[in-house]
């Protein structure tokens, strides 16, 4: 049985970092890890042969610290000030004299200028030696090997060639290093702005509740209480204004609440007794008293956060390739560094043009920007989907997402509410719609059915019923102001001898046509109306079924109605083909019949029904709102029931891999361009650090434009 930890790990400065530890832990036998260098996490599946202690002291030895993640990201986490700052400060005020005096060619100041660059490249440089000098213990290079190599060098030949023929280069290894730590800083406040959703999903969960207590011979009172002691079953109040301390049950009160921040749902939902509310989200107006069902790691915010962490924790397939070029990237700098250095000497160059070009290579060359490609692609696009109600599980369903050419919607719950309604009343010429109505909801109050609920929730304060008896199969008859009132299908009406005229008549067949219930009411000795009930389309399902199309996706109806029913609920939202009358177990095999057939398939379902399908297909798509078999079957969760969810989390993914890719290519085409120019001495030491520089807010930038998406 395997069991899976999360790290947090401190002292990764670069992409090489995070691949180094990632192989350090991978060697260990039964261990499969992640490590994310935008998340400064590791994700780790170990059996039971390996501790966490092992682990952690895996990481150790690579010269890393780790420690294990409590359940759930801080909200505060990274939100520190960052202690580069200061040095970046320090060396940009060292730096300005420094440039300043090389430019205006002031005579006799270059042992000032080596002064001045002293605590530039020693103090404020010093992140970048000391993680170099860490990583020689251990054996290995990383990016800030090449950091520190280069700003030595260059600082040091300063001090060679001044001695030689009275001339400083030292504004290089300066301003080398003032880039660097700008680049460094900024660096960390974009991961830290990629990472903002999540955490701000994170600080919707309320710090103090007011739990009501009882107490002996009095009322219950309030007792305000740290989250951390609110237990399931307790109640307690949310008043106006305050957010829903975790999830619930509502006991008593009315109330709007806005879940806009949690589910990505626009319009403040109604609720009331019995009605559920998630925690985090935002109670209106009325007071609430609510019975908590789920708290700490059990409630649905939790859920969603784990969720989002963990598809953040993964790694697209081109990323993989990325890590393995990193890994080989910084010793193979080294070389065409010292090749560089070599060449300009054989090819009759000076040495300090050799130095100049190798000092450009050390520095141009970036791994960085290869291992933020899909990280901070990723961190923007899943914080992104979680605030519009989209959960990603990780980077393989982008793939999928952009292969899908076919989406298999189940109907109940899904394309329709999943829930009987009354449609329609129709009442013959000796009778009122309205009386037909209340005498129906009369009888149908005492009975559990789901038809007579979905009659009886139709109608406000039904009259009282007498001597009410359930006929099993057929429908029920009771006393409703002295007559006795039969309701249920049209043959038992036509059996006990009250006969339904034409217009009731009519008004069955066209019912049943539709794929709906028709039931029949009467009394004194005739048929006096028909109540229609059927589940009813979703609010945008048509609009939802329109967008798929227009990604280029087809899609299908699979239900286990009949055939009627089936044909007049896709009719309704614009779907030609339909799969009708399938038995639960049967819904994967027509799943595989679509992929065999070379469809690439997204399966839409909800129900526990629907878990093997999901499952199955190449894409599976579960509602939020649906059985949690379903949910942990899919590849894609949306928070709420809005089958418009479909297409957006479609679109997101989507846009999600185009942001990966163009990183990918931006990563690598920088270094292909630019080492070559360097290597020819045709990028100076200072341009090569504001260009290393540069291609990681590049890559971190264009995936900030997530944060943008609708």
């Amino acid at each position: 049985m395997s069991e899976q930890l999360e790290l947090a790990i401190s002292g990764m400065t670069c992409a090489s970092c995070a691949s180094r530890i990632e192989r350090k832990l991978n060697k260990l036998d039964g261990v499969s890890a992640s490590v994310n260098y935008a998340t400064e996490k590791a994700w780790v599946e170990y059996d039971a042969g390996v501790g966490p202690d092992d682990l952690l002291a895996t990481v150790e030895a690579a010269g890393y610290l780790a420690v294990p993640v409590a359940s759930g990201p801080e909200p505060s986490e990274n939100q520190g000030r960052d202690p580069l700052i200061a040095r970046l400060v320090v060396a940009a005020v060292l730096s300005v004299p420094v440039v300043a005096t090389m430019l205006l060619h002031v005579p006799g100041a270059d042992v000032a200028t080596l002064i001045l660059a002293a605590p530039v490249v020693t103090w404020c440089a010093w992140p970048f030696h000391r993680a170099t000098l860490l990583n020689l213990r251990h054996r290995s290079t990383t990016m800030d090997t090449l950091v520190s190599l280069g700003v030595a060098v260059s600082y040091l030949w300063s001090i060679g060639a001044l001695v030689d023929d009275g001339h400083s280069y030292v504004e290089v290894a300066a301003t080398l290093t003032t880039f660097l730590l700008a680049g460094r800083v900024l660096e960390h406040r974009a991961k830290r702005s990629a990472g903002e959703a999540l955490r701000a999903l994170m600080s919707l969960g309320a710090k103090q509740v007011h739990v009501l207590r009882e107490a002996d011979d009095s009322p219950p009172a309030e007792v305000t209480l740290p989250i951390e002691q609110l237990r399931v079953g307790d109640l307690f109040v949310v008043r106006p204004g305050e957010r829903v301390a975790t999830d619930g049950i509502v006991e008593s009160g009315v109330s709007a609440i806005d879940a806009s921040l949690v589910t990505g749902e626009s319009v403040p939902v109604e609720v009331g007794t019995g009605a559920s509310v998630i925690g985090g989200t935002l109670n209106s107006n009325g007071r609430l008293i609510v019975r908590a069902t789920g708290v700490g790691a059990d409630t649905q915010l939790a859920r969603i956060a784990r969720l989002v962490e963990e598809a953040q924790s993964g790694k697209a397939a081109a990323q993989r390739l990325a890590d393995r070029v990193s890994a080989i990237f910084v010793p193979a700098v080294l070389v065409a560094a010292a090749m560089t250095f070599l060449a300009w000497l054989v090819l009759g160059g000076s040495a300090t043009d050799a130095v100049t070009a190798a000092v450009a290579v050390l520095i141009v060359a970036c791994p960085c920007a290869l291992g933020l490609a899909t990280p901070t692609a990723l961190l923007v696009g899943t914080g992104r989907g979680a605030q519009l109600g989209v959960l990603l599980r990780g980077p393989e369903v982008l793939e999928s997402t952009r292969r899908i050419d076919t989406v298999v919607l189940d109907k109940t719950g899904t394309i329709t509410r999943g829930e009987l309604r009354l449609l329609s009343v129709t009442a013959s010429a000796a009778a009122s719609e309205q009386e037909v109505r209340r005498r129906a909801a009369a009888v149908e109050s005492a009975s559990e059915h789901p038809i007579a609920r979905a009659i009886t929730a139709a109608t406000d304060h039904p009259t009282a019923v007498e001597d009410f008896a359930a006929l099993p199969g057929v429908g029920a008859r009771g006393l409703v102001d002295g007559d006795e009132v039969l309701i249920g299908r049209p043959a038992l009406l036509v059996e006990r001898a009250l006969p339904l005229d034409d217009v009731l008549t009519s008004a069955v067949e066209t019912a049943e046509a539709a794929g709906e219930t028709a039931v029949v009411v009467g009394w004194d000795g005739a048929a006096r109306g028909v109540l229609v009930v059927g589940d009813t389309v979703k609010d945008g399902a048509l609009d939802a079924v329109r967008r798929l199309r227009g990604l280029g996706l087809e899609p299908v109806l699979l239900t286990g109605d009949h055939e009627r029913a089936a044909r007049t609920i896709a009719a309704e939202v614009g779907i030609e083909t339909v799969i009708a009358g399938v038995l639960p177990e049967e819904k994967a095999a027509h799943v595989r019949a679509l992929q065999e057939s070379g469809r690439i398939v997204a399966m839409v379902g909800d129900g526990v029904n629907d878990a093997a399908a999901l499952a199955g297909a190449d894409l599976g798509i579960a509602m939020g709102t649906g059985a949690d078999a379903a949910i942990a079957a899919s590849d894609l969760t949306l928070v709420r029931g809005d089958l418009r969810l479909v297409p957006d989390a479609v679109r997101l993914a989507r846009a999600t891999l185009r942001t990966i890719r163009a990183n990918l290519a931006w990563a690598f085409g920088y270094n292909v361009v630019l080492i070559p120019l360097a290597a020819s001495g045709r990028l100076h030491p200072m341009f090569a650090g504001a260009a290393m520089a540069l291609s990681s807010l590049c890559v971190v930038g264009n995936s900030l434009r997530l944060r943008r998406f609708r």
